[in-house]
């Protein structure tokens, strides 16, 4: 059984309780260690937090995209334990009265179909803020004999999302992380750069364990795997611990119980999960109200703005995809990965063009060239329309899909017109049919071609295909070969 506590950064351009900036934002994803930060972070005497407004609105999104209850009057709660990257030693969060309660999300469990879910069931989402970060070697990966602390992130908004154990696998638990980062991201409230901890996963995980012989069930006691960053990790760490339990309690014997709870880390070079420490239970954080903060009282009309905002959810545009636009399960996945290309896409289908064709150009044409230079097929420079435009000179034979390939690369490095820059590279099919018969009156009367004649003459169609490639290296590529295969079976009277 795994329930699964996730822990988002949201891209605030501020930090949650003050001005500071956030390195969770784009623009500050490169910044120095230790520059982000002001009195309030590093928790000087005699400051005083002030409320980001837009976290609270991002976390409402997102308890909203999950079906959540938003709760009308929350508080802020002082959470305290030591830990050195933790300034104040204790962390603003909300204990009792959380900004989202019981809400659900319903995962994918076949790679093939998205008509097969299961339903994940969330306890709670409630905001927060970061800590810093301890690192154990120097940037660069140099090893040291100790530890450094970047304080950049302590402060960060942080939304931490709670499900009830509904989880069965290592896969389930992937598919979750995976569904869950989609949805904050089309949501636009996070980056979602797992290598950068934009999402951080704990696991936590127990065995049922039922003897055939008595039927006696058997938990084991719960470890919570911490700061997992990969979804190979998140896999790895979930299989393993499975394994693990059970082979502890057939050594120890040892159940469930009181203060049982510990928490261990990962190892990913060597695959294994290793021991931290006891988990506190509730009461060992001393949780108190925040005498700094006031109660948030959340009223009807604000609840109502933020859901106007909801946009449609992946999983429903997915289903979109599929169902009206009849893109198969991976194309329609491929483009959903990213949001801007998302929409990219839907930019290319306001040009009128056919959508399974729009979506092979961006993902063959697009995807190789983005992938080339480490971008999003939508920072490529071609436009939606310029798209479209290619995609109509292929339907009416104006250009090869060869040359339709070529065209999209050229039309990324140039603001030159789709038409010029077809003529100036010789893109464009001859279709001029005296051209044509030209051509394939020489290929018939060629000697060379007199056995591929002969088997056109004898029904082989496929000889066709290679008198059609020949005149086609003899074009130049410039040849419509529809039209070339077609007075080649005239001229024979095959086909």
């Amino acid at each position: 059984m795994v329930g699964m506590e996730v822990h988002v950064e949201l891209a605030t351009r501020s930090k949650m309780w003050t001005s500071a900036p956030n390195v969770a934002h784009p623009d500050f994803f490169d910044a120095e260690p230790n520059s982000l930060l002001d009195p309030v972070v590093i928790g000087m005497p005699g400051v005083l937090p002030v409320m980001n407004r837009q976290a609270l609105d991002m976390a409402m999104l997102v308890g909203l995209a999950l079906e959540c209850k938003i709760c009308r009057r929350t508080k802020w709660d002082r959470k305290s334990y030591y830990y050195p990257d933790l300034p104040k030693n204790y962390q603003i969060s909300q204990y009792d009265r959380p900004l989202c309660e019981e809400g659900l999300i319903e995962i994918p469990i076949s790679d093939e179909s998205d008509a097969k879910t299961k339903t994940v069931r969330i306890i709670r989402a409630h905001l927060e803020e970061d800590a810093g970060k301890l690192l154990h070697e120097a940037p660069g990966g140099v090893p040291i004999d100790h530890s450094i602390v970047d304080l950049n992130r302590a402060g960060t908004p942080l939304l931490e999302i709670v499900t009830y154990p509904d989880l069965e696998s290592p896969q389930e638990c992937v598919q979750f992380g995976q569904a869950l980062r989609s949805i904050c991201r089309h949501l636009g409230v996070s980056s979602g750069i797992l290598q950068m901890g934009h999402m951080r996963f704990e696991p936590n995980i127990n065995v049922i364990i039922e003897q055939e012989d008595s039927g006696q069930t058997f938990a084991t006691p719960i470890v919570e795997i911490k700061n997992l960053n990969s979804f190979k990790a998140l896999h790895g760490a979930v299989a393993y611990e499975h394994a693990r339990q059970l082979e502890q309690w057939q050594q120890t014997g040892q159940v469930m119980g009181q203060r049982a709870k510990t928490t261990r880390g990962w190892d990913d070079a060597q695959g294994v999960t290793t021991p931290q420490r006891h988990k506190e239970d509730a009461d060992e954080y001393r949780y108190f109200p925040d005498p700094d903060l006031v109660v948030v009282e959340i009223d009807e009309p604000w609840i109502e703005r933020i859901r106007s905002s909801l946009p449609e959810l992946p999983q429903l545009r997915q289903r979109r995809y599929v169902q009206e636009f009849k893109l198969n399960i991976k194309d329609a996945r491929a483009l959903l990965d990213e949001p801007m290309v998302c929409e990219y896409f839907e930019q290319v289908l306001a040009e009128g063009v056919e959508p399974r064709r729009a979506a092979a150009m961006l993902l063959n044409s697009g995807a190789k060239r983005a992938n080339e230079r480490g971008i999003r097929i939508d920072q490529l420079g071609i436009s939606p329309g310029q798209v479209g435009q290619i995609l109509e000179l292929t339907s009416t034979d104006r250009i090869s899909s060869t040359a339709a390939d070529e065209l999209f690369g050229l039309a990324c490095e140039s603001d030159v017109s789709l038409e010029q820059l077809a003529e100036q590279h010789n893109l464009l099919q001859v279709s001029d049919t005296d051209a044509l018969e030209g051509f394939v009156a020489r290929a018939l009367a060629d000697s060379d071609n007199a056995q591929i004649v002969a088997d056109i003459s004898d029904g082989k169609d496929r000889a066709i295909g290679a008198l059609v490639g020949k005149i086609m290296k003899v074009s130049k590529g410039q040849a419509n070969p529809k039209l070339v295969r077609q007075i080649i079976q005239k001229k024979l009277d095959v086909g």
